[in-house]
């Protein structure tokens, strides 16, 4: 088999499996590296999305969901549960399992793509442009010959100084995805999407949880009015979210003890079964042996690379988290198409403006876009609608009537600035939002779109409506 390839990726993450499969569909011969292994030390291509993020913490968010339901809203629909109980084991060995289908279903389109695939680490072992040297390092240490790179390395869980992770008090994500038994008090800092969608698994399972957050606003990225009514939700759930904390000494013995400050500059004392981190991410470079052949990093440890994701080496790319931008699974694939497509000599696409965010609670809450406060601070003159689930008849059905959609448009022209959605499916409903943005729509035109009837989307037509003052169903 030859080892010279006119594309080697390393990472199979979002962001460098898709693009090794589309440089592949592009006629390229494309390699892909990657170390990730399960528990019996098979490939495990997919990265931390497939392995200890994205997918396995919906695959638990959803069996909490079903839970709490069967023990809080399945009565309203007359339907009777004696002797409920949850078989932790039992969660997390289907959530193996999905992540397992993630797995081979990446390691099938490898090999229907005809994408060599090589388990092992990754690392420059010299080189210049169009004959760089890859060496493999695994079962079998192999040096592949590569006329373009693509570093898709990803990102690692940010560690509190002098706090390491051990993954049996102190969590990571990974740890948080494996706790073993429901723990009676759970601690949570960073009150970010991990930590909301952890806490909000465990919350809903049993656990009194308690997320501490540094910063003054809750969830202060996101639109203020969805995160006014997120905090009014969750914490009539059950959640216990205190902002403008400082955190001070933690101690790990049989338990978690937090030292901190809250808002008011009082000192408090938290004690905890377990403690999840969730303070962001960091890229991830190590072994990657940049240095070897001049790889610059800025100075947040990140890739640099120019819009286009060229990084200062010829030929050498960067895709995903271990760059610039928002680290998002869904923008790294984006990325990792559109590389591959500038190396076929093509055009590739990635628009930041209309990259969607989504957090996985319940509610859900995605955006895309700008917020209103961005457009005051910018003095941008605009235009708001929204309307609420409550005034929405399928909502009414699901038996999930929390939140509303929030349409933001420009005041002149009507073009639409930005969507905000906090309530049921909003993962799937930012999506009309995104192609509306994408083809440079006005709220007018979501208004004039025949929505089905009953449906969540009924919502999006109306928030535009809103937008002129014209809603129909309020």
């Amino acid at each position: 088999m030859s080892k010279s390839f006119d594309v080697v990726v390393i990472g199979a993450g979002p962001g460098g499996y898709i693009a090794a499969i589309r440089a592949a569909q592009l006629g390229m011969q494309v390699a892909c590296i990657d170390e990730w292994s399960t528990p019996e030390g098979k490939p495990a291509p997919g990265g931390t999305c497939t392995n200890v993020g994205c997918i396995p913490s919906k695959a638990l968010l959803q069996s909490s969901e079903n839970f709490d339901h069967a023990g809080h809203a399945f009565a309203e629909h007359g339907i009777q549960v004696k002797g409920l109980a949850i078989d932790v084991a039992q969660m997390l060995k289907r959530k193996d399992k999905v992540v397992k289908q993630n797995n081979d279903g990446i390691l099938y389109l490898f090999k229907k793509n005809k994408v060599i695939f090589f388990h092992g680490r990754g690392a420059f072992a010299g080189g210049s442009a169009g004959a760089w040297q890859i060496q493999v390092s695994g079962k079998t240490a192999d040096v592949l010959t590569a006329k373009h790179v693509i570093i898709a390395t990803g990102s690692t869980p940010r560690a509190l100084p002098d706090i390491p992770f051990d993954n049996k008090l102190i969590l990571d994500n990974t740890g948080a995805l494996a706790i073993g038994e429901t723990p009676k008090k759970l601690g949570v800092i960073g009150a970010g999407v991990i930590g909301l969608e952890m806490g909000s698994v465990w919350r809903r399972l049993g656990a009194e949880v308690t997320v501490l957050e540094a910063l003054p606003a809750f969830l202060g990225t996101v639109d203020e009015q969805v995160a006014k009514e997120a905090l009014k939700v969750f914490t009539k759930q059950g959640l216990a979210i205190h902002t403008g904390v400082k955190v001070g000494k933690i101690t790990a013995r049989k338990n978690v003890t937090v030292e901190y400050t809250d808002s008011a500059g009082a000192a408090q004392t938290l004690t905890v079964d377990k403690l999840i981190v969730s303070i962001g991410r960091v890229p991830y470079t190590h072994g990657l042996n940049g240095n070897a052949v001049g790889l610059k990093l800025d100075e947040r440890g990140f890739v640099a690379v120019d819009g286009d994701c060229k990084t200062n080496l010829g030929n050498v790319w960067a895709v995903g988290d271990v760059v610039r931008g928002p680290m998002l699974a869904h923008k790294a694939e984006e990325e990792g198409v559109a590389v591959a497509e500038r190396i076929a000599g093509k055009h590739g696409h990635v628009d930041f403006n209309t990259v969607p965010w989504v957090i996985y609670t319940s509610p859900e809450i995605a955006w895309v876009g700008r917020t209103e406060q961005q457009l005051k601070e910018e003095g941008v003159k605009y235009r708001a609608g929204s309307f609420p689930f409550m005034a929405n008849g399928r909502a009414r059905a699901l038996g999930d009537t929390t939140g509303f959609v929030k349409i933001l448009a420009d005041a002149a022209t009507d073009r639409i600035l930005g969507v905000h959605i906090i309530g049921p499916m909003a993962s799937e409903l930012i999506a009309e939002a995104v192609v509306a943005m994408e083809f440079g729509a006005a709220s007018e035109d979501i208004a004039m779109i025949c929505h089905a009837h009953p449906s969540l989307s009924e919502a999006m037509k109306e928030a535009a409506l809103a937008v002129d003052n014209r809603t129909l169903n309020l």
